[in-house]
């Protein structure tokens, strides 16, 4: 069994630091992993600069990395650092505050209704599905002006 790490507690410098880099580079979004799963919360960040990432995984205490597919030679290679699930709300609590951009209200929406909306055995009933429903196409409709 894996060990489930909880992401660090950040600085306020090491907070806004990162919520810079989300705000430029990064996506607060609810994403399917498989066709046939439920929505789960992903904040991730792509760069190319691998180094940089390494940093945000060091500082943030969990998350990965991965490569990104290159499809051109002259491509430069890329990575994207990204965090999933209750990590990821735990971050965006931490976060949030910095956000600047259209982010901010993705992530206010989040952190209100997620965790209720989310059961931890993921069976939902009738009503709590549509509900969540609701709130996944209220996230996703989230977008910059």
């Amino acid at each position: 069994m894996s060990h489930y790490k909880i992401p660090n507690t950040l600085s306020n410098i090491d907070a806004a630091y990162i919520a810079g880099l989300i705000d430029g580079e990064g996506t607060i979004t609810l994403t399917r992993k498989h066709r046939n799963e439920n929505r789960q919360l992903a904040v991730t960040i792509s760069n190319t600069e691998k180094d940089l990432l390494e940093y945000v995984l060091k500082t943030i205490g969990a998350g990965k990395i991965t490569n990104k597919r290159t499809t051109r030679a002259h491509h430069t290679p890329s990575f994207t650092y990204a965090l999933y699930n209750r990590q990821a709300f735990n971050l965006l609590a931490q976060i949030h505050p910095y956000l600047k951009t259209y982010k901010v209200r993705r992530a206010r929406l989040i952190l209100s209704d997620y965790l209720s909306l989310t059961p931890r055995n993921g069976k939902y009933t009738d009503q709590l599905r549509l509900a969540r429903e609701k709130f996944e196409t209220t996230v996703l409709a989230i977008k910059s002006a």
